[in-house]
């Protein structure tokens, strides 16, 4: 997963990356709360970590700006020296999904975020299909099927199809696609996942007339959503 650290205390944050990064995450260090708000206008991040208080913005403002920026924010974790109760209260009140007080063993660290990510992206058996919207995914075939109509998908369009999915409604970095179904970001040229949006629009009827629409987020990637269906002449 794509986790993002937030606090000015850079000991903490290469401590905290370390063991993200160990326990399989991929991991982005932010020492001042401007630099990750406006890294989020252009990355996508499963999982927030930050700190209340820091000087410039304090958690609970970036909080307040997240739904400003993200129709859809990703799970926050509020790790903080703060300790007494109204401050927990307040902290989660705010928007936090998960409150951690400093200093902290790392097993409980790492156990709230599976936890956070557990809620936020549950996953299916590998080897059993999934079901969105109608649609139903066969990892084994590689196919989608929905109304008795069974589409045959590339790898990557089948992996691309299931990420937007399940990401129904969450606006998606051109990045976070690309490290997603390739593996990789900065080596693939962007008309590569471009081209593959748009054969699926075809393969799977991605289009306001069959209740969906696949729309391109000007400067930063793609979000699928549901939408009433519309006649394509009504449009």
């Amino acid at each position: 997963m794509n986790i993002a650290v937030l606090d000015d205390d850079q000991a903490h944050n290469d401590l905290l990356a370390a063991m993200l990064r160990q326990a399989g995450h991929r991991c982005t260090v932010y020492e001042r709360p401007p630099a990750l708000l406006a890294d989020l206008r252009r990355q996508t991040f499963d999982l927030l970590i930050m700190d209340w208080n820091m000087p410039e913005m304090t958690g609970i403002d970036v909080l307040a700006r997240l739904p400003e920026l993200l129709p859809t924010a990703p799970p926050v974790l509020l790790v903080t020296s703060r300790s007494v109760e109204s401050d927990v209260v307040e902290g989660l009140n705010a928007g936090a999904d998960d409150y951690l007080v400093k200093p902290f063993e790392p097993s409980i660290l790492l156990a709230r975020v599976a936890a956070l990510l557990r809620r936020a992206y549950p996953a299916s058996p590998p080897t059993s299909g999934e079901t969105h919207e109608g649609w139903t995914f066969d990892p084994a075939t590689e196919t989608a099927s929905r109304d008795g109509r069974t589409e045959q998908l590339t790898s990557k369009e089948f992996q691309l199809a299931l990420t937007l999915f399940r990401n129904m409604s969450r606006a998606l970095s051109r990045d976070y696609l690309l490290e997603r179904v390739w593996g990789h970001r900065a080596d693939l040229e962007t008309r590569t996942l471009d081209a593959h949006i748009s054969r699926l629009r075809g393969k799977l009827s991605l289009r306001p007339a069959s209740g969906f629409r696949l729309v391109t987020v000007y400067g930063f990637g793609y979000r699928l959503e549901r939408c009433q269906p519309v006649l394509e002449d009504a449009q």
